[in-house]
């Protein structure tokens, strides 16, 4: 069975989060074409051992199997997708997004279409045998895609069409294969990723699975609670994810959904060590467009195979009442400040680059009645905007925390004081002050607290990213915020 081959320890992802434009690609924005030679090229010259490939939120070329073996046939006839390489949907979540349902239920139809294009050309396993599913909070909806596949998709092959006729589908149309799929929960709210352990071992009592893949996403907690929180809960859940396991006995391979920004994970091919010493326990570690394109390639692909390296072991551990207590208090401060500073975050991201055609996400900013209906931007623009003003997005939320709580942050969280000292750089205490004396004291004391030290052309851009922001001087903004990118090394 496919879904006994060893996880793979590195995902090529479509997240717009790079400076810099690929070398293949002739546009900023990258286009359909351009995401089929990116999962080429993440696998051939990068090492990436998967590619996700993303139906939530963007158009998406649905004949990425076809097109990669038409142009990369040789290369895939001697390592193969769905053995050598992994190529993975990430497909809506009816239950969250209603008006995308039509999209899993098509793409679900396409993975037989998919096997059928390899095996016409000599290759015998199927080149999509897994999906994400995005928002999940219940075992129930990972079961029920898995079910349909069964169902209505293989399960119609042997059908008749015409009551006079007995000719089956199988017989009119060929095989269905493959006969199953796997179906890999992605959790993304607080409530989720505390119950991550719950949803695993439901699936494992009613699939009976030789193994597991859990998704714990990082950005969106982040931008829901506060980026420290997010870093504790995804903590608490691999703990959980481990506990389910060993109690079990079928092994549970978590990935982590982890950006180049600090507030999104830091995971940097320069920062790969520590990433891994946080998470000894995560499999797989998703490589975003900033990873890829704005880092020298040889750096780039010493990173991966690090991390494709790099072995398993049991999770640190957490005390997992402690960390909720103090995630509580994060959570309350962080969504108090981010009002304060929500109008200035929408006008500034309008001004982001974009790297790649996106739909709005049918995001979680859901996380707290008290300012429900903040409109806030995706995750991308979101820091990069905070960034360019010169308020690092790590610095909301902290002030809640007594210096005793502080302390039992860093038990916990073991690698903040480098995560926050990366964040930092970008810092403008100056601008502090652009939501009121209230909120600049409170940055100012978790600045001072965590002992940043700012990097002057990037504070520079900020001065002149904030005045031109309030004096609604917008036309050079874009390319100023893009130059402020270039220092850090992200966009957002």
């Amino acid at each position: 069975m496919l879904s006994d081959l060893k996880a793979p320890a590195t995902m090529s992802t479509q997240h717009p989060d790079n400076v810099q434009i690929p070398f293949f690609s002739e546009e900023q924005v990258l286009g359909a074409e351009s995401e089929i030679k990116e999962a080429f090229y993440a696998f051939s010259h990068l090492g990436c051992q998967e590619q996700m490939w993303d139906f939530e939120g963007k158009e998406t070329d649905s004949h990425v199997v076809a097109k990669l073996l038409n142009r990369y046939g040789e290369y895939f006839k001697t390592l193969p997708l769905g053995r050598d390489y992994r190529l993975t949907f990430r497909l809506p979540n009816p239950a969250v997004e209603p008006s995308q349902g039509k999209v899993l239920l098509e793409a679900l139809e396409s993975i037989p279409r998919h096997f059928d294009v390899a095996h016409s050309m000599g290759i015998e396993v199927p080149p999509i045998f897994e999906i994400i599913l995005p928002m999940t909070t219940n075992a129930n909806e990972v079961r029920r895609i898995s079910a349909y596949y069964k169902k209505f998709v293989v399960g119609k092959a042997k059908e008749t069409v015409l009551a006079d006729d007995s000719t089956t589908i199988a017989g009119w149309l060929g095989d269905f294969s493959p006969s199953s799929i796997n179906v890999i929960p992605l959790v993304e709210d607080r409530d989720s990723l505390l119950n991550a352990g719950k949803i695993a071992g439901e699936l494992i009592a009613s699939e009976k699975p030789s193994s597991l893949r859990v998704f714990l996403a990082r950005s969106d907690p982040a931008l829901n609670y506060g980026s420290a929180a997010a870093v504790l809960y995804n903590k608490i859940a691999l703990q959980k994810l481990h506990e389910a396991s060993e109690r079990t006995s079928v092994p549970i391979y978590p990935i982590i959904g982890v950006g180049s920004a600090p507030f999104r994970g830091n995971l940097r091919p320069t920062n790969t060590s520590n990433c891994l010493r946080e998470y000894p326990s995560v499999q797989t570690f998703t490589i975003q467009s900033s990873f890829k394109y704005d880092y020298p390639q040889e750096k780039v692909r010493e990173a991966i195979g690090q991390i494709n390296r790099h072995s398993l072991t049991a999770p640190l551990p957490v005390d997992e009442p402690r960390a909720i207590s103090l995630c509580s208090l994060i959570e309350k401060e962080y969504c108090a400040q981010l009002v304060q500073l929500q109008p200035f975050i929408s006008a500034l991201a309008k001004h982001v680059p974009s790297r790649r055609a996106r739909r709005l996400h049918v995001g979680l900013f859901g996380y707290s009645r008290s300012v429900e209906g903040l409109s806030m931007p995706r995750a991308i623009p979101f820091c990069c905007a905070l960034y360019s003003l010169g308020i690092p997005p790590e610095l909301l939320g902290l002030s809640a925390l007594s210096s005793q709580q502080w302390d039992e942050l860093h038990e916990l969280y073991v690698k903040i004081d480098e995560d926050l000292a990366d964040a930092l750089k970008f810092a403008n205490p100056a601008n502090f002050s652009i939501a009121g004396p209230h909120l600049q004291a409170r940055l100012q004391s978790s600045f001072e607290r965590a002992g940043g030290q700012p990097d002057e052309a990037h504070g520079r851009l900020a001065d002149q990213i904030k005045a031109d922001l309030i004096s609604s001087h917008t036309s050079t903004l874009g390319e100023k915020i893009l130059q402020a990118a270039k220092i850090r090394g992200f966009l957002g």
